[in-house]
């Protein structure tokens, strides 16, 4: 079985309501499909979600990008994922997005080949249902208590508060609402989104002190350790997680060593691919870090599902796993991943364990000029 055809789709989902955060609001999801065909006929397909703040990927950059790859990739067998990673490595520096959506896809070629799920592609299953993170973003202060109060009520235990969208103060003030609305029992955690400065992140910090905030995730500015490490002194009871900051092994092991967080978000489209999320976790399990894997705001039941599979098999997801396809309103899939009561169960059908209805595909896909680079 060789690899016939590589074709990049960008498209535009809507969201059911904005995701309002520190220098972004997520009105639409922008994100590139990656239709694998082999030929065999057998279809995989990768998602990667635009992320300018995050990857510096945008939907034309992963569409041109997964176009200069392909002819690194044509021709060859989908099952040597790894022999694909280092052609593309060798032929294109960074972009890891466009080659995570690559990468996913011929997880799922593999996996729908073999008839097993990606899971057992990635290592042995430990978990076979997982808490969900339910996120809490609209940029309102009522809004955010009465999206908490639904929450809870739906059954989820892990939440999120997206802060850095205000004063520190104020930020602090909404947080303390939502968890006393929470109540006990929860995992709460804030996100700023490298929206403090250190000092704000400071002040924010002591404003939630004793309301039940387990952890703050990137404070401030990505790559500063020595300004995550000061916020990370202020209060031993709440942790500091980076995300942004997390693109490899290495940033892991450096914020572990610079004291800079006690946990990290991991994301696909920052460790290229879901090879590279389980070496990720499994390092964390090795450091006694703690880890919340995640899909970008807005990606589809496909992103979503391949996140699932590389939760399932790391050593630990005590910050949970975030799903964002639930916040769309409109899917791609036949049937989107299931969710019920804050919790998600891992899909043991081969593939990706998603079937893609392309006629949806089509009535969301924006089409993106392209040319020939060197």
């Amino acid at each position: 079985m060789k690899i016939k055809s590589i074709e990049p789709i960008a498209i535009s989902l809507p969201m059911l309501k904005p995701v309002i955060m520190a220098g972004e609001e997520v009105r639409r999801a922008d994100n590139v499909l990656v239709r694998i065909e082999t030929d065999s006929g057998l279809i995989g397909w990768g998602e990667a979600a635009s992320a300018p703040l995050m990857t510096g990927e945008t939907i034309e950059s992963i569409v041109s990008a997964v176009h200069f790859l392909n002819t690194t990739l044509l021709g060859r067998d989908p099952a040597d994922i790894e022999g694909a990673l280092i052609a593309m490595d060798g032929r294109m520096y960074g972009n890891h997005g466009a080659k995570a959506a690559i990468e996913i896809a011929l997880h799922d070629i593999t996996g729908r080949a073999s008839g097993k799920p990606v899971h057992a592609l990635l290592g042995a299953k430990v978990r076979s249902r997982m808490p969900l993170l339910g996120m809490i973003g609209g940029g309102s202060f009522q809004g955010d208590l009465d999206e908490a109060a639904k929450k809870k009520a739906a059954g989820f235990t892990v939440f999120k508060v997206k802060v850095g969208v205000d004063t520190a103060a104020k930020d602090a003030e909404r947080t303390r609402a939502v968890c006393k609305v929470l109540g006990s029992g929860m995992i709460i955690s804030a996100d700023a989104n490298q929206g403090f400065s250190t000092a704000e992140a400071v002040e924010y910090v002591r404003g939630v002190k004793g309301a039940g905030v387990d952890f703050l995730e990137q404070p401030v500015m990505a790559g500063d350790l020595g300004e995550m490490a000061k916020v990370a002194a202020i209060d031993s009871t709440i942790a500091i997680g980076a995300d942004e900051g997390i693109h490899s092994l290495a940033d892991i092991q450096s914020h572990h060593d610079r004291r800079a967080a006690r946990g990290v978000s991991l994301k696909a489209i920052k460790l290229g691919g879901l090879r590279g999320l389980v070496a990720a976790g499994n390092l964390c399990g090795t450091l006694g870090m703690s880890v919340n894997l995640s899909c970008k705001t807005g990606e589809s039941s496909i992103a979503c599902a391949a996140a699932l599979h590389a939760a399932s098999v790391i050593p630990n997801i005590d910050w949970a796993l975030t799903l964002t396809h639930t916040a769309l309103g409109e899917d791609i899939t036949a049937q989107p991943v299931p969710t019920a009561k804050g919790h998600v169960d891992v899909s043991d059908r081969p593939g990706l364990g998603v079937d893609v209805d392309e006629d949806r595909v089509r009535h969301h896909r924006v089409h993106i000029a392209t040319r020939d680079v060197a």
